[in-house]
């Protein structure tokens, strides 16, 4: 294996080590303290006047309803509505909105029906059109809740059973990044569809022992969870700033798309959709438009960063 990408690396990291942004998450303690955004790959390719070009959008779940009256066998259900469903149309309107108002850049989706798209054919979809950023749409959800409550008595002794009741206090939006308990599976991901392009091989498969193949998954590794941090905050601060919703932060999760699509990477939980009024937000005009709006600016704000630091 040639080192050509190491030095080029190697280059990057000391001529331009000050770009670094940090970003506070509120996460429940999910993720805590702050976190470093070194903008490495855009360094590297500083010459070569780097554009994001890109964009894939999952929608989340799909499948048909099961024999369970209100629930679904993918996804979450509401009382009218499907996760299946109001991810579809509000994916459709993030792919216009994205071609229309991001010159130049192609949005990508993952599913264009009802039908279930496995996780492995998501992120095969999402790596096979080389994309470099990945936003995942969902709808979120709690489970019912268990009560006790009182049928009688016995022997003048209370009687109770217990109870499946609805859980509808859930509201508002919710980012999620990869989990770094799956890291193993990132760097796999990361080895097959980013170092292998950024080095030249004599021959045979990539070696995952090679030192230019780890330094370069590592700081692959490191950028993409820095940026899908920064692009978290930014969609979340739209979306609470702008549209003035609820949030409850950003959590990391072992969720398998995230890890295995090697390119920065987020999944937005728009709402609770078994809260009566998410449900009528998430499936109402207004409010898938104004999701995809604020995602759109988030993109916007993302994209003239990232390509600014290659200016």
């Amino acid at each position: 294996m040639k080192n050509k990408a190491l030095k080029r690396l190697i280059y990057s990291l000391c001529v331009l080590p000050g770009f670094l942004s940090f970003f506070p998450l509120n996460s429940f303690g999910a993720i805590t303290g702050t976190v470093g955004s070194l903008n490495l790959k855009d360094t590297v390719v500083a010459a070569n006047g780097f554009k994001i070009k890109t964009v894939i959008i999952d929608p989340g779940h799909g499948g048909k309803p099961s024999s369970n009256v209100g629930h679904y066998s993918h996804g979450a259900s509401g009382s009218y509505s499907s996760e299946r469903n109001v991810t579809l149309a509000i994916a459709f309107k993030l792919q216009a909105a994205i071609e229309k108002e991001l010159t130049g850049v192609k949005a990508v989706m993952t599913r264009t029906t009802e039908d279930d798209v496995s996780f492995e054919r998501r992120a095969e979809i999402a790596n096979e059109n080389k994309g470099q950023i990945f936003i995942s749409i969902h709808c979120n959800s709690l489970s019912d809740r268990v009560v006790h409550e009182r049928v009688g008595t016995k022997r003048h002794k209370p009687v109770y059973r217990s109870v499946r009741v609805p859980d509808r206090s859930g509201k508002g939006v919710l980012m999620l990044v990869y989990g770094l308990h799956r890291t193993r599976e990132e760097e796999k991901a990361i080895q097959n569809n980013q170092v292998g392009e950024e080095t030249e091989l004599d021959g045979g498969a990539l070696d995952p022992n090679d030192p230019t193949t780890i330094i370069l998954t590592n700081e692959y590794k490191r950028k993409f969870r820095q940026q899908s941090i920064k692009l978290a905050t930014l969609i979340n601060g739209e979306l609470t700033d702008t549209d003035g919703r609820r949030s409850e932060g950003i959590r990391e999760q072992g969720i398998y798309v995230l890890c295995h699509s090697a390119m920065p990477s987020v999944l937005v939980e728009t709402g609770y959709i078994n809260n009566p009024d998410d449900e009528k937000y998430l499936n109402s005009e207004e409010g898938q438009n104004e999701i995809v709006a604020s995602i759109v600016r988030a993109l916007s704000t993302y994209k003239k960063d990232m390509e600014q630091v290659s200016q």
